[in-house]
């Protein structure tokens, strides 16, 4: 195998693995019955609200993530 198809094959598996890092948090919005309720309440924060605020900082990570992942890979 050349060293271009090794790159090429290399890049692939990284925009894989940052379109899945991508897609996690959409799934956890989109899946409204995992949050849909009150309980527990968290310092006087109903779920639903703490929940989604939870979820901005962990997408932000993920993203984060993600694109250093394919910046990375195009360095080289």
């Amino acid at each position: 195998m050349e060293e271009s198809d090794r790159d090429e094959g290399n890049h692939r598996y990284r925009y894989v693995l940052a379109a899945i890092l991508a897609v996690i948090p959409w799934v956890a919005y989109l899946w409204i019955g995992s949050y849909n309720r009150v309980q527990p309440v968290l310092f006087g924060i109903t779920f639903f609200y703490w929940y989604q605020t939870v979820w901005l900082a962990i997408s932000a990570v993920l993203l984060a993530v993600a694109a250093a992942i394919i910046y990375r890979g195009d360095e080289h």
